[in-house]
């Protein structure tokens, strides 16, 4: 059965259970935490907001929670695979494409990436950002596989869901370009309100450009490859960087 054969109501509800299963839930958490960041006795600036902390002090436990993590976070893909017709097709999830796949991807997070890390430190110093610490695993050997798998989970939940499937799904509604880019983008912005303002913009923004993309090519595997790579650079990055670079970032 198409969406077509489907009851519009039907599909509606699909979609908020869906997003109330993954970002949309993430959102919502997100919100709540930038209340509890802007009510907290010191400043926005003067927090952090920490993305892949250690989960528990044993090695080997913290390894085994960071896995199950990544595991159980992808697990609102299978199930958008599950509802869409073709799914691999309709996202654009195939390895036809590698050139294009890769080129684009690699464009795209240089695109973004520069001005993203000057709206960052832009937002921080004008007090509108917490101080972000994208990685705070133990020193240990399994750190930066683990950061790595952790940006490409990142980027594959982020893209098929809130990209690929979100605008597939408020297409079929007969949504108007313009608000189907925005819910796109919105929503994007939301989940990552626990790090301020000026997250919120800038992944709006990248949301913007990102929905557009695949609303002209309707393939999803470049903007895996991109935030991927721009992920990847942040939490491998700020691991590997010198303690005194950071302090002075």
């Amino acid at each position: 059965m198409t969406v077509l054969d489907r009851p519009r109501a039907a599909v509606r509800a699909e979609v908020v259970i869906v997003l109330l299963l993954s970002l949309g839930k993430s959102a919502v958490y997100a919100v709540v935490s930038l209340v509890v960041l802007l009510t907290a006795e010191k400043s926005l600036s003067q927090q952090t907001a920490t993305l892949n902390p250690s989960r528990a002090t044993q090695s080997y436990l913290d390894l085994t929670l960071q896995l199950l993590a990544i595991f159980f976070a992808l697990v609102p893909v299978l199930l958008v695979f599950y509802l869409l017709e073709r799914p691999r097709r309709t996202l654009g999830i195939t390895l036809d494409r590698l050139g294009f796949d890769l080129g684009w991807g690699f464009g795209l997070a240089a695109v973004i990436g520069i001005p993203g890390l000057m709206l960052v430190y832009v937002a921080a110093r004008l007090g509108l950002n917490a101080q972000i610490v994208p990685a705070a695993l133990q020193p240990v050997w399994w750190a930066i596989p683990v950061l790595i798998l952790a940006a490409i989970e990142n980027a594959v939940l982020e893209e098929v869901i809130v990209v690929g499937y979100l605008v597939t799904r408020l297409r079929s509604f007969g949504w108007r370009l313009w608000m189907v880019v925005g819910a796109s983008a919105v929503l994007r912005g939301s989940y990552h309100l626990y790090q301020g303002f000026g997250a919120f913009v800038g992944n709006a923004v990248m949301g913007v450009l990102f929905a557009l993309f695949f609303v002209r090519f309707k393939r999803v595997m470049p903007l895996i490859v991109a935030h991927s790579l721009l992920d990847i650079a942040a939490f491998v990055g700020y691991t590997l960087l010198p303690k005194a670079w950071l302090s002075w970032l």
